[in-house]
């Protein structure tokens, strides 16, 4: 069963964080997806993605032919064609249609929301009953002050 976190950002946008979450991943060799409903968005990522650190780089690709081999995947899509194990949801992305389409294929489901866009909140907290009533093993998590994130509940 997919353990699904709830990241609340309260001192980072979604873009500022997901580079370093990603390359955890990409640096323990685990294939990561990135999921946004909104394409405008995902290019927004690409581009963050490219260029958050001269002294890294994370290989991508925004729903290319080729996904299989991207071991970083954005898509609009609930598919995994990577076969991803982590799975990252923003920008309105919801866990339930992961969940339906692959059931079995992570090990964690991130979705990341914006603690000072109270839409985000929203859609977080409705997500969350949603996923809870479900039976759903989820977590929250919050960002300490340094950064690191320290699980609430």
């Amino acid at each position: 069963m997919s353990e699904i976190h709830f990241y609340h950002l309260e001192q980072r946008t979604p873009e500022q964080a997901l580079p370093p979450l990603v390359e955890q991943a990409f640096t323990a060799r685990i294939k990561v997806a990135v999921e946004a409903a909104n394409r405008d968005f995902l290019e927004r990522l690409d581009e963050r993605l490219w260029t958050y650190s001269d002294e890294s780089f994370l290989p991508h690709a925004i729903s290319a032919d080729d996904a299989q081999s991207q071991p970083v995947l954005l898509t609009a899509s609930s598919d995994n064609p990577n076969g991803a194990k982590i799975r990252f949801l923003l920008a309105g992305a919801k866990a339930e249609p992961v969940l339906v389409a692959s059931p079995d294929a992570y090990e964690r489901i991130v979705v990341l929301f914006n603690g000072s866009d109270e839409s985000e909140v929203a859609a977080a907290r409705a997500q969350w009953t949603e996923l809870k009533a479900a039976g759903r093993a989820i977590s929250y998590w919050r960002q300490a002050d340094g950064g690191d994130w320290e699980k609430v509940r």
